[in-house]
């Protein structure tokens, strides 16, 4: 077994191990999201984390854990006799990102269950979980199935797996610890609401410290046990306190103020249901008992509030989360109150608090691009807003409009891909189409069907009973039809021929509408941009919709338009897209004029690059965005030449394109 690195080790993150720590006092708080950019030590933090968690006290031979002091009654290993047992390490169970069902909930044996009326169950993750530390790198790019698990399992404390009418339950309690890059996406709102905590991090920016980061890693590379020897001493120190932490909990005092402080915040906050405010004084708790004391002090209801509500308050789904410190603060001031144990009322006074806070706080992202950090400021209009000539230069990016509400949007036909919400696919779930022989392990039985493929044999077979006599070769498999996400990828044109302010305006407001609706499907998106002589990738393929609506608010405008070198870019990135993720179909959403200058015959060329696309079937929408009283009508020309159909910008808006995806099927047949 590999030897850790140090917990202590680690250089600066005071907010990620604070949040981390903490949670080793109380469980109760509700694990951690640590997000931020990679090679952060985000991974090497958590597991680091392990080490430090007190033993637990388990039945011995229990598969799933269970404690001794009162067992589990419902344990598919017992019943158990109360009393006795041993101390193992806590667990540290990683779940990856691309794991199936049976391995995280377990897998129940179907053949024995209907042959031998037998329940055998092979634990999965959560049971290996359970009284542990369940930790989900890259948390954000979890398939949406195995998030509805979780939050199954997190919601009740137990896990179901249920196969036909037999149905296994075991405890399923655990410390849920999740990693994710913002750059790749962001997570479901139900899922982001079971984390207790969220801290944010980021690589420091100071020369000494970065130097100490390199030292010790190489230090703890060419020797890892030895590393781990210079380091024990304050390992165990920092596991007592932990321990004298826990010892204390029980002791500390919630006072009326603090608690009137706490409902205050995540009102003033309007943070949904009531977690935030258990979250928020559990987590005071904690720090006061972390600090040693048995009083919640007004700067532990600070601490805690940083930690516990940047991820939960209303925002849009496009913002990083954040808290307004100054807000925070007058909220604390104003419903301080008098409380007899609060001996330091000033939340930002020393008072011997729960930690050092984090700099700028935890919902302070750091600066940067795409995924993190706030959308940029939004340059002030100037007056006039006449469009631009073909040639002319670039102009500064504008605001994009209101966004609206879509209809969705489907690639026609049936599908393969990852698990969403967008396209019809067959998948792991949804309803039944009809059955077949398993290929490999069967997942999902269709009995009527197996019972089908049984009972001709039963003779044969030497059937003297009730039971159905059932073999290997009886087992069908359920074909199920569900939803697919796709590759939605923008073409947007940034020529001068749309640079008047008010039109791309309305296109950016209806490109941001799309990503919307893109973010909601769980769909990968990417941003293609042509203007001037070229076309550019302004965003490769991604989970990321937050970082497309970053790019697209930064846009800027002016010069010629090289539609057909954007269609070909398009091409370029959906060529490569197709040998990364065979399965996941794309979606072309053109966002144009239709209008084509520079170089020898550009609508020729561009005609030529459309037909490209539409060789490979792949389904197309052209935004038109020609105004003005005479139209050319080039855009329904290239959304012909795509085998796409086209809309125009106020048909987008008017909530009037159900539909326009399929249709581009109809307008394939016609040609």
């Amino acid at each position: 077994m590999s030897t850790p690195y140090p917990f202590t080790a680690i250089v600066g993150m005071d907010d990620l191990r604070l949040g981390l720590l903490l949670n080793a006092v109380s469980p109760a708080v509700g694990g951690v999201l640590v997000r931020g950019e990679k090679g952060t030590a985000k991974s090497t933090a958590v597991r680091a984390l392990a080490a430090l968690i007190p033993a637990v006290p388990v039945v011995p031979g229990c598969r799933f854990s269970c404690d001794p002091a009162s067992p589990d009654p419902a344990c598919p290993d017992g019943p158990h006799e109360p009393g006795g047992g041993t101390a193992r390490a806590a667990r540290m169970v990683e779940l990856p990102v691309g794991a199936s069902e049976d391995r995280l909930v377990g897998a129940l044996d179907i053949e024995r269950a209907l042959a031998e009326g037998v329940k055998a169950f092979e634990p999965g993750l959560l049971a290996d979980a359970h009284r542990g530390i369940l930790y989900v790198d890259e948390v954000n790019l979890l398939h949406d199935h195995l998030v509805d698990l979780l939050l199954d399992a997190a919601a009740m404390g137990a896990s179901y797996v249920e196969r036909e009418g037999v149905s296994v339950r075991h405890a399923a309690r655990f410390l849920l610890v999740g990693t994710m890059n913002p750059e790749e996406g962001e997570l479901r709102p139900q899922l982001l609401d079971r984390f207790g905590l969220t801290v944010e991090v980021a690589a420091s920016r100071e020369p000494d410290q970065r130097v100490e980061v390199v030292r010790r890693r190489l230090a703890y590379d060419d020797d890892p046990a030895g590393f781990a020897t210079r380091w024990a001493d304050e390992e165990s120190a920092l596991r007592s306190r932990i321990v004298a932490a826990r010892a204390l909990l029980p002791e500390v005092r919630l006072g009326d103020g603090a608690l009137r402080q706490i409902a205050a915040t995540c009102a003033a906050f309007e943070v949904d249901g009531m977690r935030a405010d258990i979250v928020m004084a559990r987590t005071a708790t904690a720090l006061a008992a972390w600090a040693g004391r048995t009083d919640v002090l007004a700067e532990d209801v600070r601490q805690a509030a940083l930690l516990a509500l940047p991820h939960r308050r209303r925002r849009n789904p496009f913002d990083a989360p954040g808290l307004d410190e100054d807000r925070l603060d007058d909220t604390l001031q104003e419903f301080g109150g008098e409380d007899e144990n609060d001996d330091d009322p000033d939340p930002d006074g020393p008072g011997g608090g729960g930690g050092q806070p984090p700099q700028g706080g935890p919902g302070t992202p750091p600066q940067g691009d795409a995924g993190q950090g706030d959308t940029p400021a939004r340059p002030q209009e100037s007056e006039g807003g006449e469009p631009q000539s073909a040639g002319g230069g670039e102009q500064q990016a504008v605001r994009a409009a209101e966004p609206f509400r879509t209809k969705m949007l489907s690639v026609p036909g049936l599908g393969e891909g990852a698990a969403g919400r967008r396209s019809r696919a067959r998948t792991e779930h949804g309803r039944t189409t009809g059955a077949r022989r398993p290929q490999g392990a069967l997942t999902k039985l269709h009995l009527a069907a197996t019972v089908q493929a049984a009972a001709p044999h039963q003779r044969a077979r030497g059937r003297s009973g009730r039971g159905l006599v059932v073999r290997r070769d009886d087992l069908r498999q359920a074909n199920r039809e569900g939803r697919e996400g796709n590759l939605v990828l923008f073409v947007v044109d940034a020529s001068g021929s749309m640079a008047a302010r008010q039109r791309m305006s309305a296109v950016k407001g209806a490109v941001l509408s799309l990503l919307l609706d893109a973010y909601q499907r769980r769909d990968k998106v990417g941003l293609v941009t042509f203007r001037g002589k070229d076309a550019e990738v302004a965003l490769p393929p991604t989970s990321s919709v937050e970082a497309a609506a970053v790019r697209l608010e930064k846009l800027p405008t002016g010069g010629r338009t090289p539609l057909a070198a954007g269609l070909l870019k398009a091409h370029d990135v959906l060529r490569v897209e197709r040998m990364r993720d065979p399965s996941r179909r794309p979606l072309l959403v053109v966002v144009t004029d239709g209008r084509a200058t520079g170089g020898v015959d550009p609508v020729a060329l561009a005609a030529r690059a459309a037909r490209l696309h539409c060789a490979e079937e792949t389904a197309a929408i052209v935004v038109d965005c020609e105004t003005g009283p005479v139209r050319l009508g080039l855009a329904g020309t290239l959304a012909g030449d795509l085998g796409g159909t086209a809309v125009t910008l106020d048909e987008l808006r008017a909530d009037s394109i159900a539909g326009l995806v399929k249709d581009v099927h109809t307008a394939r047949r016609v040609a």
